[in-house]
């Protein structure tokens, strides 16, 4: 019998191919785009949550190199695109730079533990290492709101963020499930583990999920669409799981297989 892993369903499109469409524009900004240099700069002053900037390449000229030492000084991702994207996302008038609001503000890791804290809980994350599709992060952040998940855990880098199409995915649920938003995953794993939390990862050559106990702190990492979990992110994993499949399709989307394990971890931790 195949195991599954988490490496998309087999419609799913290949994060490279939507990472080079550009979305049409009819000139206007895309709702959670803020374009030009003064209001990037407004935004940034009056400490607006922002998931990261968008910075034509070769652009440092003038203010936008004061813009992007601000950006960084701040731990926000800044990123060279081409032109045509900038006019995309933010309108004909982007001024060689767009900042894309966040939804909510990110949170910290000890956030994430004040949260399980609360509930007199056990600690209960999810990891999600390079999911690109913000869909399939929206699935997520729902799923883990009903299934009682005190938090989700991103990298700042080839990720997505909180953006308004995750808001939109995840019906909501992003109000009500901190994200904390992180440098590096694998230190980011060492430091769960030295606070007591075991690592299940999810992976083809992983045990049956069902014969795990899920019952303790755990953070569930949720490899990306198309490559699973990274190789130095899967070494800091205590445990790899594999979810049986009987079909011929050799792998779920992502945010269904997590849906899975968020699932049967919550049936064990209520002793149904």
């Amino acid at each position: 019998m195949k195991t599954g892993s988490l490496e998309g369903g087999a419609r799913e499109e290949r994060p490279e191919i939507r990472r080079n469409r550009l979305p049409e524009s009819d000139g206007s900004p895309r709702e959670d785009a803020i374009p030009g240099r003064n209001a990037v700069s407004e935004a940034l002053r009056s400490g607006r949550p922002i998931d990261s900037v968008l910075v034509a390449k070769g652009e440092r000229a003038g203010s936008i190199v004061a813009l992007i030492a601000r950006c960084r000084d701040r731990g926000i991702p800044v990123k060279e695109v081409d032109a045509r994207r900038l006019e995309a996302l933010g309108g004909r008038n982007h001024q060689g730079i767009v900042a894309l609001a966040a939804c909510r503000e990110y949170a910290s890791l000890d956030d994430l533990f004040a949260a399980a804290e609360a509930k007199g809980e056990p600690p209960f994350f999810i990891v999600c290492d390079e999911l690109e599709d913000p869909h399939n992060l929206g699935a997520i952040l729902r799923t883990a709101e009903a299934a009682g998940a005190h938090g989700v855990i991103l990298p700042k880098r080839r990720s997505a963020g909180l953006s308004a199409a995750v808001y939109k995915a995840s019906a909501g649920a992003v109000e009500y499930v901190p994200v904390a938003r992180v440098a590096n995953l694998a230190d980011t794993l060492r430091e769960l583990k030295k606070r007591g939390v075991w690592i299940y990862g999810l992976d083809m050559q992983g045990e049956v999920w069902c014969r795990a106990d899920l019952r303790g702190p755990l953070a569930l990492v949720v490899g990306s669409e198309g490559r699973g979990i990274g190789r130095i992110v899967k070494q800091q994993c205590d445990f790899m799981l594999s979810l049986p499949m009987a079909g011929q399709i050799s792998s779920l989307n992502a945010s269904v297989a997590c849906g899975i394990l968020l699932y049967e971890a919550a049936r064990q931790r209520r002793g149904l």
